[in-house]
């Protein structure tokens, strides 16, 4: 992700903190010396809100630890003003490991809760709710709240929250993943446009982005579901590029650029012998023209790793690979030959179509 710096590898899986983190600590640390002028509550806040954000982190990581169960990777979590991400490579196969990986960020709160409680051992000291104060007041009490409200905040079944992939993954289990994830994704918007709403009369911002990163998550997920499903058991001969350009390795970007501009695909196979040796994507071209010039050879820029498919493989498959991968393009090889290509974009045209001869309105994530 842009704007974000490792900070650290915990269990093995790379730990990232958002640039903009840096606008929430100052904000912390403003508003508690603001209170009363004193820096130690500005120190307290900072120890406070990182200590939170070491506890969202443990969330993540049981959301990850339990997704291992399964043989799912996680690619890296990364921590942002409005909580943590943990990127699995995949989702779970099955709705009863779905709901497994759901509960375990939770049921780390809920432990953690119920560790602290015994170490404040006094419910004179952990007081009730509604007394806590974001300044002052002890420190572990806070902690104990913070846990329970994490708990009961991401078991609200606003997918794709961990209570909305609950949700989901229950109805999966009668209803299939499709229309399980259709429901879903309603009520999760639903919910999501009732948070805004609140956020916008009580003039709250984090309302707001909530529910605005809830609504996206829920039609971005729909989307990718539906797509896996109308890719299922379609082979890649029937989706891939066949009238397509390549470019040789010591071919100047010139001719790349030749290529864009009378119309072509915008990601060319670079092939040496008829072998393909890489891949040179619009991104790249854009930055090494403005780096090297039109002249440098294709060879300098061209990505060498890359994912290859060949054309019985299923498009479902293949999807999930361009997903992964930093490559956007997948060459198709049959023998060792070149015999198409695959995006993105072409796959998302076919995907319009299908919708189109269904009758169903473009963009819509319904099945």
């Amino acid at each position: 992700m842009k704007w974000a710096w490792r900070i650290g590898r915990v269990a093995g899986i790379d730990v990232y903190v958002h640039a903009t983190f840096l606008i929430l600590l100052a904000w912390v640390a403003f508003g508690h010396y603001s209170w009363r002028r004193n820096p130690g509550d500005a120190l307290h806040g900072l120890l406070f809100i990182s200590t939170l954000f070491g506890i969202v982190l443990l969330h993540e990581l049981g959301h990850c630890l339990a997704a291992r169960r399964y043989g799912i990777r996680t690619r890296d979590i990364i921590l942002l003003p409005i909580g943590g991400l943990a990127r699995l490579e995949r989702l779970p196969a099955r709705p009863s490991q779905e709901l497994v990986v759901a509960l375990a960020g939770p049921a780390v709160n809920v432990v953690l809760a119920l560790a602290l409680w015994a170490v404040v051992g006094s419910a004179a000291t952990l007081a009730e709710w509604r007394t806590v104060r974001l300044v002052g007041g002890d420190f572990l009490a806070k902690l104990v709240w913070v846990n329970v409200f994490m708990t009961v905040f991401n078991l609200v079944p606003a997918f794709p929250m961990d209570g909305g992939r609950v949700l989901r993954s229950l109805l999966a289990l009668w209803l299939g993943n499709v229309r399980a994830t259709r429901i879903a994704v309603d009520i999760g918007q639903a919910l999501a446009f009732m948070f805004g709403t609140i956020g916008l009369f009580k003039m709250q911002v984090l309302w707001v982005l909530i529910a605005f990163f809830v609504w996206l998550g829920a039609e971005n997920e729909g989307a990718f579901v539906k797509a896996k499903s109308v890719l299922a058991g379609v082979p890649i001969q029937q989706v891939m590029i066949t009238d397509f350009r390549t470019l040789l390795p010591l071919d100047p970007l010139s001719r790349a650029v030749d290529h864009v501009l009378s119309g072509f695909q915008e990601d060319f196979p670079v092939v040496d012998q008829g072998r393909v040796v890489g891949v040179l994507t619009r991104a790249d071209l854009l930055s090494a023209l403005a780096q090297r010039g039109k002249e440098a050879p294709v060879e300098q820029v061209m990505q060498r790793h890359f994912h290859v498919a060949e054309p019985p493989e299923m498009a479902e498959a293949v999807f999930a690979r361009l997903q992964e991968g930093g490559c956007p393009t997948v060459p198709v090889v049959q023998a060792g030959r070149l015999v198409g290509i695959l995006n993105a974009e072409n796959i998302g045209e076919f995907l319009m179509i299908h919708a189109a001869l269904r009758g169903e309105r473009p963009g819509r994530t319904a099945v």
